[in-house]
């Protein structure tokens, strides 16, 4: 089974996901969206995987969100896709798509139905949650 993520190695949730999908047994194939942004389509693509909306996927801890006025309801999604594609940090993250679907994993523990094999036993998240996924 391929797994895909678009990871954010800063991201504390991202590296927890990464980790479950490992502790699974899996090997996926990281994308570092910062550095390797996804196209306009594929955003769109993954957008519509995970029936959401354009702005559900916006981030806006950490991000330029405020000072571009992205809380302002006027944006398009075009227009709001034209900010992620200007600036990635704005791309939520780590979405990871498997063939049983795709998520924002958000919190991390939500990447465990998407696995092949969910029951990754014991996880401890870098903040000290444990999660038992038996």
């Amino acid at each position: 089974m391929t797994i895909t993520i678009y990871h954010n190695r800063d991201c504390g949730t991202s590296r927890n996901t990464l980790a479950m999908i490992r502790q699974g047994g899996a090997d996926p194939i990281v994308i570092e969206y910062l550095k390797t942004p996804p196209s306009r389509e594929r955003l769109r693509e993954l957008i519509a995987a995970m029936g959401i909306s354009v702005r559900a996927l916006l981030r806006e801890k950490g991000t330029p969100y405020k000072e571009l006025g992205l809380d302002d309801p006027k944006w398009t999604d075009d227009e709001l896709l034209d900010f992620m594609m200007a600036h990635p940090i704005l791309i939520n993250r780590p979405i990871v798509v498997t063939p049983k679907g795709v998520r924002l994993c958000r919190p991390s523990e939500a990447v465990l139905d998407l696995l092949p094999n969910s029951h990754i036993g014991r996880f401890v998240k870098e903040d000290g949650e444990i999660i038992n996924a038996d």
